[in-house]
């Protein structure tokens, strides 16, 4: 079904004068004034360092419209551009599906291996092959039904287009150990190094069972993954022929990691990942570090008690470079490289689920100097990807998801507004 492109009205970039500022905690704020005014989960816990947290709010000053590009799907959850223009979008409940650059949805692409659908799991991630030109293939992420239980899994096949889309030649190439009956904290999201190198980025399963793994290197719950396309294991990993470790952990001590990008100038890998109450973190992701979790965490228990002994910081555990309290429960990131907004350009964005709003964060170095908050009480918003027309696609975490296009508007262009039915 092809969809209308519908222009919605939008305010100035700031959008914290938008309206809906129960949610965001925003408000009318003064530049240069913490955009968040709500009060901190933790309420005895101090930064580790000056602008860790509660950066002040930079506004951009760029007039915006919001075109809904499809919408009628359920739940979607990544974003991939492929390179005629066109978009592979995947859906919770188990569908890849192709999106023309007009809003046209193909039916569910065939050859999917089964996914756990339940609570958080489901199909999750999808990023095309760095040579998708030459050899149409395409990975994904999903949560995997197993003896015993599930885990997040990872696997690849050949992308064919046409009445009847399908994927050929599928494989599974990687696989979440142990497995565990648990339907939260599967991560996951993939990211191509620079190198051709595999980043899953994977999250603790939640239950105690699990939270206490992340910390344990013959488990991957809370670690970074690195491997190779095929699945096998590079030989540079930090803990090759450590005893007792999992070979292709790349890092551990996470949560939930459910945004993550590479940086454009350094090519580091940065992610985002879920705290409880408080303690959302942006990390920047390094070769055999630990960044903590459940030793050391920002914010609260869900039932108000202290996060293990209480500490925030510990010898041998990274602190994150940015952490918000309240939590904004962060989902899909990019970095801004783009022409079509020169003030964005090497600004992060980073979609809000609970808080419904898109963070941009205003970077100097690894230091977030300035935050803003856009399209604030729109929609969950699941991913966020910079499009090859320098556009910023978003996806919305509903029943009825859309997938939007933010843009500038252009000088002197009448504001339109209403929505699709």
């Amino acid at each position: 079904m092809r969809h209308q492109l519908i222009i919605l009205s939008s305010c100035l970039a700031l959008t914290s004068s938008c309206g809906g500022t129960k949610s965001s905690g925003a408000g009318n704020r003064v530049e240069g004034e913490p955009v968040e005014t709500r009060s901190p989960e933790a309420r005895d816990q101090q930064p580790a360092v000056a602008g860790q947290t509660r950066a002040p709010l930079t506004r951009s000053k760029v007039a915006l419209d919001t075109a809904v590009i499809a919408k009628g799907l359920e739940h979607p959850w990544a974003l991939a551009f492929l390179p005629d223009g066109s978009m592979l979008v995947t859906e919770r409940p188990g569908r890849l599906r192709v999106i023309t650059s007009g809003g046209a949805l193909s039916p569910a692409v065939a050859g999917l291996p089964p996914v756990d659908a339940r609570d958080q799991g489901g199909l999750l991630d999808v990023v095309i092959d760095p040579a998708f030109a030459d050899n149409q293939r395409i990975y994904w992420s999903y949560a995997e039904p197993r003896d015993g239980g599930n885990g997040t899994a990872v696997a690849r096949g050949r992308l064919v287009r046409d009445a009847a889309p399908r994927l050929e030649n599928v494989e599974v190439i990687w696989r979440m150990k142990p497995t565990l009956d648990s339907t939260k904290h599967f991560g996951s999201r993939l990211v191509f190094a620079r190198d051709g190198t595999l980043f899953v980025a994977l999250g603790e399963r939640s239950i105690p069972e699990g939270r206490k793994q992340a910390q344990a290197l013959d488990s991957h719950f809370g670690k970074v993954v690195r491997i190779h396309p095929d699945g096998s294991v590079p030989t540079d990993n930090p803990f090759v022929g450590t005893p007792g470790a999992l070979p292709d952990i790349y890092s551990f001590g996470h949560r939930n990691i459910q945004a993550a990008a590479l940086h454009p100038q350094t090519g580091e890998l940065w992610v985002v990942e879920h705290g409880t109450r408080g303690g959302d973190e942006v990390n920047i992701v390094r070769p055999g570090k630990n960044y903590g979790w459940p030793v050391i965490a920002y914010g609260i228990e869900y039932d108000g008690g202290t996060i293990g002994g209480g500490l925030t910081k510990a010898p041998g555990m990274e602190q994150p470079i940015y952490y918000w309290d309240p939590v904004i429960a962060p989902s899909g990131m990019a970095f801004y490289t783009g022409d079509l907004v020169p003030a964005w350009r090497g600004n992060l964005f980073v979609g809000g689920l609970a808080a419904k709003h898109v963070a941009r964060l205003v970077l100097d170095g690894e230091r977030v100097v300035g935050e803003e908050r856009l399209l604030v009480d729109r929609a969950r918003f699941r991913d966020v990807r910079m499009g090859p027309d320098g556009a910023l696609y978003l996806l919305t975490d509903e029943d009825n998801g859309e997938l939007l296009k933010l843009v500038p508007r252009a000088e002197g262009a009448p504001v339109q507004t209403g929505r699709a039915d």
